[in-house]
This record gives structure tokens, C-alpha cells and sequence, in this order.
């Protein structure tokens, strides 16, 4: 079993195409799909999408690509939509959420404070449900973390990670794992192999991010939840263990990291 843990399966590359994707990635093994939501206005679009297949759920959440348009009174509708969704099974999560201080045009003074400003309350949110978070971490781990350390939050996953390791470990501490994906399947990501290798099992979810994140045998084609297990045998290939233990390892540590996952598996 493969759990991909972070797709944007409502994305314009998808199109049309959404049910065969869903539908291909089954057949390879990926029996769940987590599909987290970018901005108010696709918070309905990801559950939609989420009910159209028995292997998919979603997360709700404003990211912080998308706070520049963003009002505070969006911060209100996901909260509202949070109560409501609370009741619904495949609701997993709060994401995606963070911080994206990689982007130029997003780390101004008066941009970086509303980033910040629209995270903190994100987390006051995922702390007052009891939910995990997916965390957009670009850039910004330090930051990522001061926040984390003041809101007390249900752990959750540290999407596309690509920090130290001592960041890992503090995540880890805090109660996250940590995302791999098409990144790490680039012999010149150093970095990022060398993290995949040398951090515990345990912290590992994997993810492919699609249709952003393609692994290097697909560069620059979009990138789709069939190629989830693939990258899955890299990991196994760096770290010298089975495909089979990857996939069962980095399926229970999704379940861990999103423990509402585990009444749809």
C-alpha cells in the first residue's frame, strides 16, 4: 500500500484527465491520495474530488502562494468550513499552509508579515479541531519552526522537505514527518538523498506533489500519483531496504502523521 501524501489533483494540468490519474494510480498500488486545498475558493473543488474516489481525501487550507489575494475573511470561511467538515471522514488535515520566503516578490516587508500573520492563525485553527498540518516550508524552516514552538498543533507533515538536519530533527521532536518526493530521485540532490538516507524510517511520508515536483525520469513532463511507487523504490535504494518496506513503512507513518486517514484504509 502507497499513500501519496500530497497531490494537487484539482490542479489546471489535470483537466479532464483527474479520473483516469486517480484511477491509474490505483491500479499501481497508491491507495490513498491526500488533496490539499491552496485558497478559499477550491476549498470546495478538493472535498468534491475527494468523494469522487473511495482512495482519496483532502485537506483544507490557504497557501501562502495565494495570500497575497487572500482577505482575512477567508481565515473566517475556513474555519466555518473546518466545523462543518469536521464530520466528514475524508477530511484529514489543515494545508496547505506555511510559509514561501524562496519567491521574491512574496518576501517584502508587508507580504512576509501577512504570510506570517495568515499562518499563525492556520495553526490556531488546526490547534482549536485537534488536526494535523501540511506545512509549505520553502525557504522558511526557521520561521516555520518559531511558530510551530508557540502553537501547539497536532503534528502533520513538513511537505517537500529540504532543510538542515538538525531543522529534521526539531520538526521530528515536534511531532512531524517529513515529505519526500520527486526531488530526491536527482543524483545531483546531495542534500536531499543525503537526508532520505539518514533520517529514521519513521519520519519518512512520501509524496509526489503533482503535477509540480517531477521525478527525473519525467522531467519536464507533468508529474502524476502514478509515479508514487517508483519513487518509493528509490527511497529503498538509497536507504538498502525492500520496495515492500518502504511502502509499508511510509503508509504507517502517513496514518501517524494524519490519523483521521485510518477509517478510510
Amino acid at each position: 500500500m502507497w499513500i501519496d501524501t500530497h497531490c494537487h489533483l484539482d490542479a489546471a494540468e489535470f483537466a479532464a484527465e483527474q479520473d483516469t490519474v486517480a484511477a491509474q494510480a490505483l491500479q499501481l498500488g497508491v491507495s490513498m491520495i491526500v488533496i490539499p486545498a491552496v485558497a478559499r475558493d477550491n476549498f470546495a473543488t478538493v472535498a468534491a474530488l475527494a468523494h469522487q474516489h473511495a482512495h482519496c481525501s483532502y485537506a483544507l487550507g490557504i497557501h501562502p502562494v495565494f495570500v497575497p489575494q487572500a482577505e482575512e475573511s477567508d481565515l473566517a470561511a475556513l474555519r466555518e468550513t473546518v466545523a462543518l467538515a469536521m464530520a466528514d471522514p475524508r477530511f484529514v488535515a489543515i494545508g496547505e499552509i506555511g510559509l514561501d520566503f524562496f519567491i521574491p516578490a512574496l518576501t517584502t516587508p508587508a507580504l512576509r508579515e501577512k504570510q506570517e500573520f495568515f499562518y499563525a492563525e492556520q495553526l490556531k485553527i488546526a490547534r482549536d479541531f485537534g488536526l494535523p498540518v501540511l506545512l509549505h516550508v520553502r525557504k522558511s524552516q526557521d520561521s516555520i519552526l518559531k511558530y510551530l514552538r508557540r502553537i501547539k498543533v497536532a503534528g502533520g507533515i513538513a511537505h517537500a522537505y529540504n532543510g538542515s538536519f538538525q531543522q529534521a530533527q526539531t520538526f521530528i521532536e515536534l511531532g512531524f514527518k517529513l515529505g519526500f518526493g520527486g526531488a530526491m530521485t536527482y543524483t545531483r540532490a546531495l542534500q536531499i538523498r543525503r537526508l532520505a538516507t539518514t533520517l529514521p524510517i519513521e519520519a519518512i511520508v512520501l509524496e509526489t506533489d503533482a503535477p509540480d515536483m517531477s521525478p527525473a525520469w519525467l522531467h519536464p513532463q507533468r508529474n502524476s500519483p502514478e509515479q508514487l511507487p517508483r519513487i518509493g523504490q528509490a527511497l529503498a535504494e538509497l536507504r538498502g531496504i525492500s520496495v515492500e518496506a518502504v511502502a509499508q513503512l511510509t503508509a504507517a507513518n502517513a496514518l501517524v502523521a494524519m490519523p483521521r486517514l485510518g477509517v478510510l484504509l
